[in-house]
């Protein structure tokens, strides 16, 4: 894989204090995920080295915690691994021999500099494989005056739902020594191997206590958890090999360490090339190649029992599943920028399975659940996914097969279904919201409460309802037949749509028929009836109007605030406990998955592909803050807009790059008709 610039020096490496809260994320393709920090300790419940749904779709465990590595040179042993205990305490402070930290396209790489040895750590996770490779190598400074040097892992074994810590003794775990290393007996007959070509392996079961979770202390969450040390492994050093081991569930996995990272190298090459289609990929600056790469974690196959290989996108990591409204959203960025067309049409076959009552299910349905079908807004990004795949591949074909699907939509929500979602004939706009029920993507509840019910007519809900039948009037051209009835609603709802304008130029109502009449507070909602490919929005200076009070309210360098500083329910900090956050999600708190937005729409009204770009570029300092070479979920309100929520985020990640990719075929036509 090609280094993409994220690199952090020892001057960062050697600061708990920075080193603590940086984090690296992996994804095997499958839902599964290994997670940690710079520094190595365990952060979060969900950092460690292998998680995986054991229980598909989603069933997420935690089965492999950690391998805390000691450096063994000569009768020295050195540690190279960091923990953090209940008492605020780092034991052993191996984070101090850590000499660089940088990312081979997610692959975390740690370079420990020991007298004049250099040893270099990956951890890689093979794509579709329940399996995470931990390898070692020598960078430089061996020499005959050396003693052999060698590693020493103790082999930190879990059983738990990666929402959930350990009490001492919660399960119990057998283990036995197997050809080529450990198996690991697991509750409800599953097991963990722990497989290498050249280490001895030592057989221990002890329960390791006290793990101190500050990342969830934070969260107002249970922060003390416990694992089980169930053995070591010694393995020695080369300079023309990696060495390591390789943890999964898999019988049939080579524990090829160095095999495994060049086949993921290659796969990463493979991605690189497919992405960005239209332009020179050479051309795209380091940030922009690296969410090409972070763009590919999100999508998995979904592997539900009896129902054959599905995909679907996780809406964040660590601990979303996928949602149907994230998944669409998210979907032209991580697929389409990213040249996965075929991967794009299986999403989308996916979710069209589900469809209900008109309706997309908002939670994706686990082993044993039933969909939920609680938002008014997933159903009409389904349409605009599916007229951004049709956009670039032409496949009239699957929108054949799909129109059924996408008419239901259409007829559900002009004919009224569920939650009180239905057409008002007066003024052809979409209303929604029944008592305790949160719809919109504003969807924050709090003991039962919601905090931004929104009911009534939101504007983005119409704004999507506008592009939704727009699409449709396109899908029946393209298929031959009349759509006379889709563009006859589409103007009357263009006319509706007058009525968001308001009075004093502040752009657009934020919902308009509410139980306390017409909403009036700044929120970035009204940006989407200008970024959405077709606009209800009557004239160029009323676009002009709504970009320039979020510019003004709204606009960070990180994203859009969701409420405007100047309002009275405007939180500024995004912290506390679980209530007191879910309370702040949607009252002040940046999303940066709407700077995309906000430069797509800048665009439409300046015509200037090159400013509108400009917006996006803070976000490369991000990549190297919080979650590694990816975007977050959310920020605080005020300056310095910290980084919160989950720390990578689908569609942060797409959002962003999809904008990036529009504007960048922009400049790449403008420059064409110049020449």
């Amino acid at each position: 894989m090609s280094h993409t610039g994220i690199r952090l020096a020892r001057d960062i490496c050697t600061n708990p204090a920075e080193s603590d809260h940086r984090e690296w994320w992996l994804a095997n393709g499958l839902g599964g995920y290994a997670g940690g920090t710079v520094s190595g300790v365990l952060g979060r419940r969900y950092h460690g080295l292998l998680t995986v749904p054991l229980f598909p779709p989603l069933g997420r465990v935690l089965l492999f915690a950690r391998a805390d590595a000691d450096l063994l040179l000569g009768d020295r042993v050195i540690p190279l691994h960091t923990n953090l205990w209940s008492e605020g305490d780092h034991a052993p402070r191996g984070y101090r021999a850590i000499e660089e930290f940088f990312l081979d396209g997610l692959s975390p790489v740690w370079r420990f500099r020991v007298d004049s040895l250099l040893i270099e750590q990956r951890i890689c996770m093979p794509h579709g494989r329940n399996a995470t490779s931990i390898a070692y190598r020598i960078v430089e400074g061996l020499d005959a005056q050396h003693e052999r040097p060698g590693i020493r892992l103790g082999l930190v074994a879990s059983f738990r739902d990666h929402h959930h810590v350990n009490r001492v003794r919660d399960f119990e775990l057998r283990v036995d020594p197997v050809e080529d290393g450990l198996r690991v007996a697991l509750p409800r007959g599953s097991d963990l191997l722990i497989r290498s070509h050249n280490a001895q392996f030592q057989v221990d079961n002890t329960w390791i206590e006290n793990f101190f979770l500050e990342m969830e202390q934070a969260r107002g969450l249970e922060y003390i958890d416990n694992h089980v040390r169930t053995g070591l492994a010694e393995i020695e050093l080369h300079a023309d090999r990696w060495t390591g081991l390789v943890v999964g569930t898999e019988r049939s996995l080579d524990p090829d360490c160095g095999g495994l990272l060049e086949a993921e190298a290659k796969r990463a090459a493979k991605l690189q090339a497919r992405a960005l289609p239209g332009l020179d990929k050479e051309a795209a600056p380091a940030w922009i190649r690296q969410l090409v790469i972070a763009a590919d974690s999100f999508v998995f196959a979904r592997l539900d029992a009896g129902d054959g290989e599905r995909y679907s996108i996780i809406a964040g990591y660590p601990w979303f599943g996928d949602w149907g409204r994230d998944t669409m959203i998210a979907l032209p960025g991580l697929c389409l920028a990213t040249g996965r067309h075929d991967i794009a049409l299986r999403i989308l076959n996916t979710f069209a399975a589900y469809v209900s009552e008109g309706m997309l299910p908002n939670r994706f349905p686990g082993a044993g659940d039933e969909p939920e079908y609680n938002t008014v807004d997933a159903a009409l990004w389904f349409i605009e996914a599916w007229r951004a795949y049709f956009e670039m591949t032409g496949d009239v074909g699957a929108i054949r097969n799909v129109f059924p699907a996408l008419q239901q939509i259409i007829h559900s929500y002009r004919n009224g279904t569920r939650y009180g979602i239905a057409m008002d004939p007066q003024d052809g706009l979409i209303t929604a919201g029944v008592a305790g029920q949160q719809l919109t993507w504003m969807d924050a509840r709090v003991n039962g409460r919601v905090i931004t019910p929104r009911h009534g007519k939101p504007v983005e809900i119409n704004a999507l309802w506008f592009n939704a039948l727009s699409s449709m009037v396109l899908f029946f051209s393209e298929l031959g037949l009349p759509g006379d009835e889709y563009k006859a609603m589409a103007e009357r709802t263009a006319k509706g749509f007058s009525r968001y304008v308001r009075e004093d130029g502040l752009g657009l109502y934020d919902v308009l028929d509410g139980p306390e009449g017409n909403d009036t507070s700044i929120r970035p909602n009204q940006l989407l009836a200008v970024s959405l490919p077709f606009s209800p929005v009557p004239s160029l200076s009323v676009m002009q109007s709504i970009v320039a009070v979020c510019e003004r309210d709204l606009l960070t360098p990180v994203g859009l605030r969701s409420l405007a500083s100047s309002d009275r329910k405007y939180v500024g900090r995004y912290q506390g406990s679980v209530a007191q956050r879910d309370a702040s999600y949607h009252q002040g708190t940046v999303w940066a998955w709407l700077l995309g937005h906000y430069a797509l729409a800048e665009f439409r009204v300046t015509n200037d592909a090159q400013r509108a770009q400009q917006r996006l570029e803070p976000l490369e300092a991000h990549l190297s803050e919080a979650g590694l070479g990816t975007i977050s979920e959310i920020f605080d309100g005020d300056a310095p807009h910290s980084p919160r929520g989950a720390p990578s985020q689908a569609w942060s990640v797409a959002c962003t790059l999809e904008a990036w990719w529009k504007l960048e075929l922009k400049k790449a036509a403008k420059r064409e008709l110049s020449e």
